[in-house]
């Protein structure tokens, strides 16, 4: 029997855009499987960064999603190699906007790094709306 492909990617994910469903798409593309870690409201604090929607509204959103197949939850920088170990990952994905920043876990699984979708981001959207 052929183990499925499992890909994994993380973000906030906060103001769900087309330029977040292009990458999970892409994402679920590359494998049978697709887990997203969902970065905590504790975490977003720690990385400085303020979620619109609270993890809960947004794991609610990204489990919604027909290519999503699992959402756990980011707490730190660091577990990325144990959830890689733990759910037997293949392929890592993220945006360009991280090239190289995971190089290392190279030596688990294939690493790749998504074009962005031009001219989208949570913060343009913030802005935009003034919030």
């Amino acid at each position: 029997m052929v183990q499925p492909r499992t890909v994994i990617t993380y973000g906030t994910f906060d103001l769900l855009h087309i330029g977040h469903i292009n990458l999970l798409r892409r994402a679920r593309e590359m494998g049978d499987y697709l887990i997203v870690g969902l970065s905590t409201d504790r975490f977003n604090i720690l990385k400085h960064k303020e979620s619109f929607l609270s993890f809960e509204d947004r794991r609610m959103i990204l489990e919604s999603l027909r290519f999503v197949d699992l959402v756990i939850p980011e707490d730190t920088w660091e577990q990325k190699e144990h959830d890689i170990k733990k759910y037997n990952v293949h392929t890592f994905v993220m945006g360009d906007d991280w090239a190289g920043n995971f190089d290392s876990l190279n030596s688990l699984c294939e690493v790749h790094y998504i074009p962005r979708t031009k001219d989208i981001s949570s913060a343009k959207l913030r802005n935009r709306l003034k919030i």
